[in-house]
Parts: C-alpha cells; sequence; structure tokens
C-alpha cells in the first residue's frame, strides 16, 4: 500500500489565496496625481476656503475651510488608493459624493441656489485656467 505523508508548505488553496491578497495589495498602491494636477486642485480648494460659500456633505453645511479640510484628505486617499491623473478625475472620484452614503456634495455661495460640487468645483478650475492663460506672455 502507498503511504500518505504530510506535505511541507501551504496547501494549493491556501497558497492560491495569499498570492492573490499580495497582488492585490500590490496592485492598489496608486500613484500620486502629477504635480500639475495635485497643484491645480490645491488651488481649486483654496478657492472653496476663502469663497465664504457653504459646502454640503452629509446632510451638513460646513464652512470653506472645513471643506477644504475634508477634500485634501480625500485628495491624500485618492493618491494612495485610486488613480487620478488630472483635477476632473478628482472631482469626479472624490470631490463630488460622499464615499460614505452616496449624497452629492453641494456649494452655497451667498443666497444663490446651491450647486453640485462638482459643477461648481468645475467652474473655478475652468476659471483658473483662464487666468494662467491670459498671464502667458505674448
Amino acid at each position: 500500500m502507498h503511504e500518505l505523508r504530510p506535505q511541507a508548505g501551504l496547501p494549493k488553496p491556501a497558497l492560491y489565496c495569499l498570492l492573490a491578497l499580495l497582488w492585490a495589495s500590490l496592485s492598489a498602491v496608486a500613484d500620486p496625481l502629477p504635480p500639475a494636477a495635485r497643484a491645480e486642485v490645491v488651488a481649486m480648494l483654496g478657492r472653496l476656503e476663502s469663497s465664504g460659500c457653504q459646502f454640503k456633505r452629509n446632510s451638513s453645511w460646513h464652512s470653506g475651510p472645513e471643506a477644504r479640510a475634508h477634500l485634501l484628505r480625500k485628495l491624500d486617499y485618492v493618491e494612495k488608493n485610486a488613480s487620478a491623473k488630472t483635477a476632473e478625475e478628482f472631482i469626479a472620484l472624490a470631490a463630488s459624493k460622499s464615499s460614505i452614503t452616496g449624497q452629492a456634495y453641494l456649494v452655497q455661495c451667498a443666497k444663490q441656489t446651491p450647486l453640485a460640487s462638482a459643477v461648481w468645483l468645475q467652474q473655478q478650475l475652468q476659471e483658473m485656467r483662464i487666468a494662467d492663460q491670459t498671464k502667458l506672455p505674448k
């Protein structure tokens, strides 16, 4: 009769699971935004901070400085866990809705109708880019 001997090491299914987890953890590491895109995001969030507008997330209104701090934390998260390459991708991934509740973020300036944060942030981004174009020597 053939004698069964215990094999050394992990059983194959466990080894495959371990390799899959290792691969997933390595592939989850994302690159930071390119420097130009990161500069745009930081400047755009600076505009939100100094705008005097209110920022609604998860049913509560927050000041511009609070909104900037929250979105900078989300920027850090995106740079570690996602692969945004542009300011527009950051807006879509992290600055348009709550990742917990899925509720859209809103921005309200003075007595105006609240806008989706994605719309407000895109407007700011376009204004910044136009201003940068007018500063270039002709």
